[in-house]
């Protein structure tokens, strides 16, 4: 059988700006959607990414691999500005008479406007099930294939203009994020080139894209680890492994969030009564006549103030269901934020974890070899010990053969040959004495010094 691997390539985007979700914001009383929003659309977006990405908040760096621009994506941005909008900015301030409509930093006239600064490019290959079991080595080979996908993206996309791409290891995939500026050409108004997000990827555009960056990407997969893998089918979907739909307590939000939409509804339909409501009012307000006794005072109907009194009421109503709802809607909002990050945190730290127990069994390995040298030691150790001891006989019986023919046999040849090893070194000091003092004992040095101690010890203890 076969094996597949899945693809991912996804550009962030900002779903609260498409018309629909105006349409949606525009109808609705809290003026707000729940939509998601992963666009850089100024210059905090693009700190908050350079944080992400380059993991500014931990010690891990070390399974942060960045291939393309620096250790600063801020000022990586800022330089794609530079190389690409300079002189298109120079040359439409030349043309401007009037001083006002000059543009002095076009990074921060972008940052001011509309427009997203920047767009975030992720691309995995292969899911959780395919890379849980893989070792470092093998998932560093990836840089290989992430830096022909730079090559792709270029020649595929030229007018994205890539500032930094950056591996990221310490997750249960290793994926890619890139951040790039995309330019747009020939434009008519205003600057002649300007980023231009919404005219390099449109919905045709995108879907060729992935399709060709797909097809590279498995052929450089099968490439640098000699395999023969083929693509999953495409599936939408985001790119982390664990949906956040899945989880209880977000369900339970969810359901909560529900209920409260069906109260702003209600509030929905009853802004519309208090539409038609405040016509009243504002004609039993145009209707009221002063009194006789003063010009300054009104008079109103109990009919009419009991009408003003339903009216505040009902808005004090509404008021209260609106902001319920906007406050569980900001709830959500932080909740799958956080959520997000402490999933991405955990798969994190679970894959550190995998490490430190890889580097553990190393450890353990790599001991159970050491105890195993320390145990052939120990027994070359006491073959040594006997030898010794043999030896030590040994040589205490020759000591013993010559201190008897020189001392006692008067052997003069004993004698020259123990004073030819003398002078050769072969005899220490005391053993030449050994050999030739007749008053003294045949015995090692140190078993002489054994046996006054032990004499000692038996004094003592008298």
């Amino acid at each position: 059988m076969e094996q597949e691997l899945a693809y991912s390539f996804h550009l962030g985007s900002d779903k609260n700006k498409s018309k629909l979700a105006k349409k949606v914001a525009k109808e609705n009383v809290s003026g707000t959607t729940s939509l998601s929003n992963n666009a850089i659309q100024n210059a905090k977006d693009l700190s908050d990414v350079n944080k992400h990405n380059l993991r500014d908040y931990d010690n891990q760096r070390e399974l942060i691999r960045t291939i393309y621009g620096t250790n600063d994506i801020v000022n990586d941005v800022k330089q794609v500005y530079l190389d690409e909008f300079e002189e298109a900015r120079l040359e439409y301030n030349n043309n401007q008479t009037r001083e006002d409509r000059k543009i002095e930093d076009y990074f921060k006239k972008v940052c001011n406007s509309q427009n997203d600064i920047a767009c975030e490019i992720i691309i995995e290959l292969g899911d959780m099930g395919f890379w849980n079991d893989k070792d470092k080595e093998y998932r560093f080979k990836m840089v290989d294939v992430y830096n022909e996908q730079i090559k792709d993206l270029i020649k595929i996309v030229p007018d994205f203009k890539i500032a930094n791409a950056t591996i990221h290891f310490d997750e249960v995939s290793p994926h890619m994020h890139i951040v790039g500026v995309p330019v747009a050409q020939n434009c008519t108004r205003g600057m002649k080139k300007q980023v231009g997000k919404s005219k390099l990827f449109t919905k045709t555009s995108l879907t060729e894209i992935q399709d060709k960056m797909r097809n590279a990407c498995i052929k450089s997969f099968n490439k640098f680890y000699d395999m023969d893998f083929k693509l999953k089918e495409k599936q939408k979907g985001r790119n982390q492994d664990i949906n956040v739909n899945d989880m209880g307590n977000y369900r339970e939000i969810k359901k909560k969030l529900k209920q409260k939409e069906q109260k702003l509804e209600k509030a929905n339909t009853q802004t519309k009564t208090l539409d038609n409501t405040s016509n009243d009012v504002n004609k039993i307000l145009d209707n009221l006549k002063p009194t006789l006794m003063n010009k300054n005072n009104m008079v109103i109907s109990n009919e009419d103030v009991q009408k003003l009194k339903n009216y505040t009421r009902d808005v004090k109503d509404i008021t209260k269901t609106v902001r319920s709802v906007n406050d569980l809607n900001m709830a959500i909002k932080d909740f799958e934020h956080s959520v997000f990050k402490i999933e991405k945190e955990n798969r994190s730290l679970k894959y550190q974890l995998e490490l430190k127990d890889d580097e553990i069994d190393s450890l353990k390995g790599e001991l159970s070899t050491k105890d195993k040298i320390i145990g052939k030691l120990q027994v070359e150790k006491e073959k040594l010990k006997q030898e010794l001891h043999k030896f030590k006989d040994f040589w205490h019986s020759i000591m013993k053969y010559f201190h008897k023919r020189i001392c006692y046999d008067k052997d003069e040849n004993y004698k020259i040959v123990s004073k030819d090893l003398y002078k050769n070194g072969i005899f220490t000091d005391d053993e030449n004495e050994i050999a030739n003092d007749i008053t003294r004992k045949v015995e090692p040095k140190e078993d002489i010094e054994k046996s006054k101690t032990k004499k000692k010890d038996n004094f003592e203890l008298k």
